[in-house]
């Protein structure tokens, strides 16, 4: 069962990549337990397989509590990008935010997702 699972997830991980032709080197990051009020930042690496270059259209944070930052410059073929993302810690407790990102003349949009747990 486990390896059946398995095989699922890497054909859809290889035809989510065939579609948008832009291969991020993770979507998720755990930063485990930080301090409440503590700025807390990733780096997700992309690089773009796309005979066209790829350009960030937007990247969207589901709260004001976490920030992407990101270049809007082509990333041409074989080349590699990224979004910085930044979790302000303002309460405690477990949280799991969602950035949605979006490259112009991709249809699919990519979910980079951060988590953890704030402590006092």
């Amino acid at each position: 069962m486990k390896l059946k699972l398995l095989i699922l997830g890497l054909i859809v991980a290889f035809a989510s990549m065939a579609q948008t032709g832009i291969n991020f080197d993770k979507t998720n990051h755990n930063f485990g337990k930080i301090k409440k009020g503590i700025h807390k930042s990733v780096v997700f690496n992309f690089t773009n397989n796309n005979a066209k270059p790829a350009v960030i259209e937007f990247a969207n944070a589901e709260c004001g509590c976490t920030q992407p930052e990101y270049n809007q410059k082509p990333i041409l073929k074989g080349q590699t990008g990224n979004i910085k993302v930044t979790y302000t810690a303002p309460f405690s407790g477990v949280f799991k935010k969602r950035v949605t990102v979006k490259f112009a003349g991709v249809k699919e949009v990519t979910e980079l997702v951060i988590e953890g747990e704030v402590i006092l």
